[in-house]
C-alpha cells in the first residue's frame, strides 16, 4: 500500500505562539503513539504561518488517527495517498 499524508494550515497570532507549539507537541506525541510520523514547518517571511504533515504507511492507521486525535484535524476526511511514478 502507498503511504497516505495530511496537511493543515494555520495562521497563529504571536501572542499565543507558545501556546500553539505546546498544542503541536502534544500533536506529535499523539501521532507518532499511533505509527505516524509528524513534521511542522514556519513560514520563513511570516511568523506564525504554520504548516503540519502528518503521515502514515496507509491511509486507514492515518483515519484512525485522526478520529483518535484530542484535536481532530480541520479537513480529516482530506488524506492523500503516494502516487508511483514508475
Amino acid at each position: 500500500m502507498a503511504r497516505a499524508l495530511s496537511i493543515q494550515r494555520s495562521i497563529i497570532p504571536a501572542v499565543d505562539r507558545d501556546r500553539h507549539l505546546e498544542r503541536l507537541r502534544a500533536r506529535r506525541d499523539h501521532y507518532q503513539r499511533a505509527n505516524c510520523r509528524f513534521w511542522v514547518f514556519e513560514q520563513a517571511s511570516l511568523a506564525g504561518a504554520f504548516l503540519e504533515f502528518i503521515e502514515a504507511s496507509d491511509a486507514a492507521t492515518l483515519a484512525a488517527a485522526h478520529a483518535a486525535a484530542p484535536e481532530s484535524p480541520l479537513d480529516a476526511d482530506r488524506i492523500y495517498v503516494e502516487v508511483e511514478l514508475t
